[in-house]
């Protein structure tokens, strides 16, 4: 049965319903790239489904429960026990229906790179990047390195990631949806492994994370002609050789100056392909980031600059102690947390984003 206080609702019901019949047909079966595409709003609509589904189940169920009421006391004391659930399950689906991120369901470019602090904060690089593999480990997602430019000392100078997740998850568990608030310069506090009088340093890396464009994203549009391609041989530790072939790509976008630097590949093939879809991602980034100016919604900044004033988190070795600044989550186990034990500090900025959506909504 429908119901018209939640249109809304009745509307992502339709949808998802039609959505189904769609991905069942042999067309859309034999297609990946439209399976994909109906794959990924089928899960944006399946929290808003189920929450409309237990709502309709107790509004009903009190409704019959009330009608029977007058016949058996036993009716009566359900009715009652249905009317505090029913609060409950509007609540939830109020909450579902408020709009998310469209991109929440999306895989995720991290880069990381090495501010202010020398070889500390690359070496520092180096443990936010094992820190953020741990993590999608934990997750089950993949990791991929797709370029990486790493010190003799085994720090990072600058290092750009892929983190997917396997098949098609609701946005709730999608890399992006918790990925994208990492964003911005991570500050360290310690001893480094470089100073022989044990005084505490604070130096910084910034990271950028934007969401992955699909190879066949139809919202951006690139033409050729606007590409300056530089091939190149690809580089280890120091600069060194790792190959004789010049198979690494650099591609920069001359209208946006973006530029994008791809080694890891085995081919010069395979480098182009995947600059190619990271210059895509940037560019949606871009887009999405421009709409939402525009919207005066820009929540969630990026990195502008890597100087350590700009920060949005804190790891403090000596006192073990984990600092978001944008949430104020404290919290003294930053051991963990380098070890990839890091969703609670996510959480504390998923629940703010949550309520700063909530606020808005109302």
């Amino acid at each position: 049965m429908a119901d018209e206080q939640f249109p809304a609702a009745q509307a992502a019901l339709k949808e998802y319903q039609s959505l189904e019949e769609q991905m069942a047909s042999p067309e859309v079966v034999t297609d990946p790239s439209a399976m994909r595409k109906l794959g990924r709003r089928h899960a944006e609509l399946g929290s808003i489904v189920t929450a409309y589904k237990a709502y309709l189940a107790v509004k009903n169920d009190l409704e019959a429960a009330r009608e029977m009421a007058s016949e058996d006391p036993d009716f009566a004391a359900e009715a009652k026990r249905l009317e505090s659930e029913l609060p409950d399950a509007e609540e939830k689906l109020r909450t579902a229906l408020i709009p998310r991120d469209p991109d929440d369901a999306r895989d995720t470019i991290m880069e990381i790179k090495a501010g202010t602090g020398g070889e500390e904060a690359a070496l520092f690089a180096g443990d936010l990047l094992r820190m953020y593999t741990r993590y999608a480990e934990k997750r089950g997602w993949t990791v991929s390195v797709q370029s990486e430019n790493t010190t003799e000392l085994g720090g990072v100078k600058d290092v750009q990631v892929a983190i997917r997740a396997k098949g098609t998850p609701a946005p709730e568990d999608g890399v992006w949806a918790s990925l994208k608030y990492e964003g911005g310069v991570h500050r360290v506090q310690r001893v480094p492994v470089t100073e022989s009088q044990g005084r505490i340093q604070t130096s910084a890396a910034g990271v950028i994370v934007f969401p992955e464009a699909d190879d066949d994203n139809d919202e951006i549009d690139i033409d050729p002609k606007d590409l300056k391609i530089d091939i190149f041989m690809s580089s280890g530790p120091g600069g060194q050789s790792v190959n004789t072939t010049y198979s690494a790509v650099r591609m920069t976008h001359i209208p946006t100056g973006i530029v994008v630097s791809m080694q890891d590949e085995k081919s010069q093939i395979q480098n182009r392909a995947a600059a190619l879809r990271v210059l895509k991602s940037r560019l949606l980034a871009m887009k999405h980031e421009q709409e939402a100016a525009e919207a005066a919604d820009m929540r969630h900044s990026q990195v502008r600059s890597l100087d350590r004033s700009e920060r949005i988190r804190t790891y403090n070795f000596p006192e073990n102690r984990i600092v978001d600044h944008r949430t104020n989550y404290k919290a003294y186990n930053l051991d963990a947390v380098l070890d990839g034990d890091l969703q609670a500090v996510i959480d504390s900025d998923i629940q703010a984003d949550e309520a700063d959506r909530l606020a808005h909504q109302q």
